[in-house]
């Protein structure tokens, strides 16, 4: 009976932490908090700025990198411009290990009264799990744009803000609504 009880709580948890994973860390701009991820951008002069998109761990390099440029575009346009120049651009990559399962402490053992066998022990495999170690990794995108109106001209480096917002808005996955 305590055995069903105890394996009814771990499928519970479980199941409740599977329903509050996150997922990918959608189009949305950053928090204040240095760990909400997101867009931020920094006004450096009229028509230059610096923007950054930070992704979690589920997100992957090109999303970000997508994003970031989806966001340049959004920006030029919303700024009054149709061109945007990227004069830099990085990517960091952050990897770190992350332990996943195990127990740390003793064993979680109870003891139980049975009619036909009286007292007896025994332990709960959930608390007793291996150890799993999991490589995590995050990436950031970092831009400095600088806009400008008119056509965009021969500079590869030159993006048109109404193009990019057209070829990347399918691919573009926004907040669910609250």
């Amino acid at each position: 009976m305590i055995r069903n009880v105890l394996a009814a709580s771990a499928v519970a948890a479980a199941s409740l932490l599977a329903a509050c994973s996150s997922g990918p860390t959608p189009y949305q701009p950053a928090g204040s908090a240095s760990y909400q991820r997101g867009y931020s951008e920094t006004k450096l002069e009229n028509d230059r700025y610096r923007i950054a998109f930070k992704g979690n761990s589920l997100t992957d390099r090109e999303t970000v990198e997508n994003y970031m440029l989806f966001r340049a575009a959004e920006l030029t346009q919303q700024s009054g411009y149709d061109v945007f120049t990227v004069v830099s651009r990085d990517t960091d990559k952050d990897s770190s290990i992350r332990r996943a399962g195990g127990f740390y402490g003793p064993r979680f053992s109870y003891m139980y009264y049975s009619p036909r066998w009286g007292w007896m022990g025994g332990w709960d495999p959930f608390f007793d799990s291996p150890a799993r170690y999991d490589q995590v990794t995050q990436y950031e995108a970092f831009a400095e744009i600088v806009m400008s109106r008119g056509p965009k001209g021969s500079d590869p480096n030159a993006f048109d803000a109404r193009q990019v917002s057209q070829n990347l808005s399918p691919s573009i996955q926004r907040p669910p609504a609250s």
